[in-house]
C-alpha cells in the first residue's frame, strides 16, 4: 500500500467509525453551548493524544510473531465490525442534543477547550477507533497511520462542532456505521488471510 493510499485509507475508517460514535455527540452537544472552533481545539488535542497511545500499542503488538499479529488484527477487526453493525440499529441521541440546548454561558476558550479535552479524552478510551489505529499501526507504518487517523478523527470533530444538533434529523448515521463496519470487516478479511498464508 502506499504512503497517500495508507493514509487515506486510515483518513477515511476513522472518520466514518467516528460519525456514529459518542464523542462526535459530545463534540456536537458541547458546541450546541460554546464556540464551535474552541470545543474542536480541544477535541482535536484529545484525539491526537489518544491517537498516539493507539500507534504505540500497535507498535507493541508488532513485536509479537508476524502470524500472531495478523491473527489478532484480524479478529479484532471483524469485532469492531461486529460491534459497529449492531450498535446501528441502536436508538440516535436525538434527545441528548435537544437537551444540550441551552443558553450558552460565557467563559473562556481555556476553560471551554480543557472541558472538551477532557470530555473527549475519557469518552474515548477503548473506542473502535483507537482499536482500528491499533491494527492498522500493527501492520503498517505508525507515522502515516497517525497522520491518517488524527486526520480522520479532526475532520469528523470538525463536521460535528460545524453543523451542530440540526445533522441529527438528517444524517442517517446507522447507515454510517454499517457502511464503515462492511470496511474493518473487509481488512479483517484481508487480515485474517495474511495469517493463514504466513
Amino acid at each position: 500500500m502506499s504512503q497517500l493510499a495508507l493514509i487515506g485509507v486510515a483518513l477515511a475508517v476513522t472518520f466514518l467509525a467516528e460519525l456514529p460514535d459518542k464523542t462526535m455527540f459530545a463534540s456536537l452537544i458541547l458546541s450546541t453551548r460554546y464556540r464551535p472552533l474552541w470545543v474542536w481545539a480541544g477535541a482535536a488535542a484529545a484525539f491526537a493524544v489518544h491517537m498516539a497511545i493507539a500507534v504505540t500499542a500497535g507498535q507493541l503488538l508488532a513485536l509479537l510473531p508476524h502470524r500472531i499479529v495478523d491473527a489478532i488484527v484480524a479478529g479484532l477487526f471483524v469485532a469492531g465490525a461486529g460491534y459497529l453493525w449492531v450498535s446501528s440499529f441502536r436508538a440516535q441521541h436525538h434527545e441528548e442534543a435537544e437537551a444540550a440546548r441551552i443558553g450558552a454561558p460565557r467563559t473562556s476558550f481555556w476553560r471551554v477547550a480543557a472541558a472538551s479535552f477532557a470530555l473527549i479524552f475519557l469518552a474515548e478510551w477503548g473506542d473502535i477507533t483507537q482499536i482500528a489505529t491499533a491494527n492498522l499501526a500493527a501492520r503498517y507504518n505508525p507515522v502515516l497511520v497517525f497522520a491518517g487517523t488524527t486526520l480522520g478523527l479532526w475532520a469528523a470533530a470538525a463536521l460535528a462542532v460545524n453543523i451542530g444538533a440540526k445533522s441529527l434529523n438528517v444524517l442517517p448515521l446507522g447507515w454510517v456505521s454499517r457502511i464503515t463496519g462492511t470496511i474493518l470487516l473487509a481488512l479483517g478479511i484481508i487480515s485474517a488471510i495474511a495469517a493463514i498464508r504466513a
